[in-house]
């Protein structure tokens, strides 16, 4: 049995919540549904790639973590998008996005993100990535340190993955490979880690169910490149300390994943950075707690 397959067999149970449909879920949180989301898709490098975006004013761009999609963001939405122009991006594969092919690494999310923005006339903007979303980020920063007028980092990870970390990101890989793999097989191991048990079985359980719908949108060859990205992600700690720009790290008080620690540790490379943590809040703290994380947002933004 692969190490994924024994954490599914100890957290499925944790994981699962009474099951919703997709569209129930998002009426009780006031969010639409994953797929019905309103945006626009630009052709990108053999990609179709979903962008939404609402609001006017400098732009904000979100870049959202594994296996999900724009949806992530859809509770922030409405409030950051009152002073900001909010665009998110489902990256290749994911959401309502399509690939032609699993990626083997950040570097294609990176330079689809840089296409849209050159595509929207988007010259420069604060960006913000989420878990996968992070590396993608610090890629774009890479290749274009020129658009950023600021960076959000949430629930990510500077860091290469560690030994452990790739053996769960081979285990992910051994279970989507297998006969009849699909993305729901990797559903039940992740939920523990975005939402804490508190959300999940008590206060909203509609938020595991319209997460699970997000997660399940994306395509096979999304989630095994996302996966291949992950596991082999580069050492960021230099590109961190390099971005002598506005950083705001957010990350969620039990974020089991990626731990306020590794958080802590960029806010202290980063050259302009704060730390805000948002108690009761795990992984997918943004989603988890929208009003505490779209304030910590704003703040920050007012005060750049």
């Amino acid at each position: 049995m692969s190490h994924l397959h024994s954490l599914l067999a100890a957290t499925a149970l944790a994981a699962i919540a009474t099951p919703l449909a997709a569209q129930t879920a998002a009426e009780r949180l006031g969010l639409p549904a994953p797929d019905t989301r309103e945006g626009e898709t630009l052709s990108v490098d053999g990609a179709e790639i979903f962008v939404s975006e609402s609001g006017t004013g400098p732009a904000l761009v979100l870049l959202h973590g594994y296996p999900l999609s724009g949806a992530l963001f859809e509770g922030v939405r409405d409030t950051l998008d009152d002073a900001y122009r909010v665009v998110t991006i489902d990256h290749r594969g994911y959401g309502n996005s399509t690939t032609p092919g699993a990626v083997d690494s950040v570097v294609p999310y990176a330079s689809d993100a840089l296409a849209v923005l050159e595509q929207l006339g988007i010259e420069s903007a604060v960006i913000g990535g989420m878990s996968m979303g992070g590396p993608i980020l610090f890629e774009m920063y890479r290749q274009a340190p020129e658009v950023f007028d600021g960076a959000i980092l949430i629930d990510t990870n500077h860091l290469p993955a560690n030994e452990i970390e790739q053996g769960i990101w081979n285990g992910t890989l051994d279970t989507l490979r297998a006969d009849g793999g699909a993305v729901g097989d990797i559903v039940p191991f992740l939920m523990p880690n975005m939402l804490t048990g508190e959300t999940r079985l008590v206060t909203s359980p509609a938020q595991p169910d319209y997460l699970t719908a997000a997660m399940e949108q994306a395509s096979l060859d999304g989630a095994i490149g996302g996966a291949i990205a992950l596991r082999d992600r580069p050492d960021s700690s230099g590109t961190v300390a390099s971005m002598d720009i506005p950083v705001l790290v957010l990350v969620g008080q039990e974020d089991t994943l990626y731990p306020v620690a590794i958080s802590q540790a960029m806010a202290d490379a980063a050259p302009q950075a704060e730390i805000v943590v948002i108690p009761g809040a795990a992984h997918a703290a943004i989603f988890e707690k929208p009003d505490e994380s779209a304030q910590a947002i704003l703040d920050w933004m007012s005060a750049m």
